[in-house]
């Protein structure tokens, strides 16, 4: 079934129109890219091309979906893993 697109239903967190069309993406296509590192090579008006070289920052971690619902940002994982320090400072 088609979605209707006459209206956009916009919520206030949402910033997706409804005249996306996102049925054919594939979940994940790029994340070894990203996680290898990835050449953008973006051709200008004026004939030349740019070149940039991208990386994962080092100290970068990167979450696995099931953990992401959880700790969706940098501050909720660092508030566990502090709870975590203190236990783990006892195996050390």
């Amino acid at each position: 079934m088609k979605k209707d697109i006459s209206e956009p239903s916009i919520t206030e967190n949402d910033d997706m129109l409804s005249e996306y069309d996102f049925s054919q993406g594939v979940r994940g296509k790029h994340y070894e890219a990203v996680r290898e590192g990835y050449t953008v090579k973006i051709n200008q008006t004026d004939g030349t091309t740019l070149v940039q070289h991208f990386k994962l920052e080092e100290g970068t971690v990167v979450l696995e979906p099931d953990v992401r619902k959880y700790f969706p940002d940098s501050e909720a994982v660092n508030t566990a893993l502090r709870c975590l320090i203190p236990l783990l400072a006892g195996h050390r």
